[in-house]
């Protein structure tokens, strides 16, 4: 792969595209998680196409040799987790609330975008390091088992949590995970904040169960919650932090928790058309404000450091970054209520996505691509 002349800063953007997530991961996410991650934990498989995972610390190519990342030609999966974490609670082992696969196939040249309900019913492999056995049950609850750290049951690892949620979609998805980002609600508030806010389509009408229009929790009370609600009326709007976690967090809702995807993922293109428009990658003052603002809510788990995933994702057009939204439906018997499945043309599409025919598919299927 031969790269042009295009900035760093700008292929740090690009990455943003792939790297942060939470109830959305955000797009200068990228330049954020190449600030923050001198060091690379371990946790991924080498990059398609790639050699043995790089030392960490920051790449500096010889002006003979080529720049960090040149050598990765895919294809990419990138795992994307935002975690449902109660830091008052001591030992709250964190859930994986959002959970979204960024796909690049061979060539670089393109990339898809879907979640996976958090309900979705999968087998978890077993976990020696967090004593798990394995069993059939939700998705979300991968990342609270493999946090588990035996001896320590109020300190639970979101990395090695994490470990297990990877394999358990890869498991699932047939792809294999070559990085991952996590990061938590409270660090997303914060980031959205930093921002300025964002700028997204309300497609439906949505009223909060957790926030009151101030902003303020609702009081707890039997059987749910009380108190005025926040509501998000239909049409263009502009969100605080607050009020874009609030709003891609809500699942009781008409559509479920397959509208609170294909919100989540509206507001991952929110935010990448911001930072688009404020050049946010061109002003290093505003990264490190960025970074300021995310502290230790975001954890960075691959095996080739984020910044070479950056460099060969430089040339990834911007318009051929697809939101994916894939249809499921409960699964139980009568009231018993076990999770969610993918529907067959759900299922499908992961299967053409592997088989690198996911345009075709789509073409055939279009009521999957997210449009707003």
């Amino acid at each position: 792969m031969v790269l042009g002349s295009m900035a760093p800063r700008r292929r740090w953007l690009l990455l943003g595209l792939a790297a942060l997530a939470v109830v959305a991961l955000i797009a200068a996410g990228a330049v954020v998680i190449t600030r923050l991650t001198g060091d690379s934990k371990p946790g991924g498989a080498p990059v398609g196409g790639s050699p043995t995972p790089s030392p960490v610390g920051t790449p500096t190519p010889s002006p003979s040799g080529p720049p960090p990342g040149a050598d990765i030609t895919g294809p990419l999966n990138l795992l994307l987790v935002g975690v449902d974490t109660r830091v008052s609670v001591p030992g709250w082992e964190p859930h994986s609330d959002a959970v979204l696969v960024l796909h690049v196939p061979k060539g670089l040249d393109r990339a898809y975008l879907f979640s996976l309900p958090r309900d979705l019913l999968v087998d978890i492999p077993a976990f020696p390091k967090a004593g798990y056995k394995g069993g059939k049950t939700k998705l979300t609850h991968a990342m609270s088992f493999g946090s588990r750290v035996p001896g320590k049951p109020k300190q639970p690892s979101t990395a090695q949590g994490y470990e297990l949620l990877r394999s358990t979609v890869s498991g699932y998805t047939g792809l294999r995970i070559d990085a991952g980002a996590v990061l938590t609600f409270n660090g997303f508030d914060r980031l959205v904040d930093t921002l300025g806010g964002v700028d997204i389509y309300v497609d439906q009408r949505v009223e909060s169960l957790h926030r009151r229009p101030d902003g303020k929790y609702r009081e707890s009370a039997p059987g749910g919650y009380k108190g005025p609600q926040q509501v998000y009326e239909k049409g263009e709007r502009h969100l605080n932090g607050w009020q874009a976690l609030d709003y891609a967090r809500q699942r009781y809702i008409t559509g479920g928790d397959y509208a609170r995807q294909r919100h989540q993922q509206q507001l991952i293109r929110a935010m990448t058309r911001k930072i688009l428009d404020e050049g946010l990658a061109r002003q290093p003052e505003r990264v490190d404000q960025v970074v300021s603002a995310l502290g230790d809510t975001l954890v960075y788990v691959g095996g080739r450091k984020i910044v070479d995933i950056a460099y060969a994702l430089s040339g990834l057009p911007e318009n051929r970054f697809t939101l994916v939204g894939l249809p499921g439906s409960g699964v139980g018997k009568g009231s018993a209520y076990r999770g969610e499945q993918l529907t067959t043309e759900g299922r499908k599409f992961l299967t053409e996505l592997r088989a690198g025919r996911a345009d075709a598919y789509l073409a055939a299927h279009p009521k999957l691509v997210v449009k707003n």
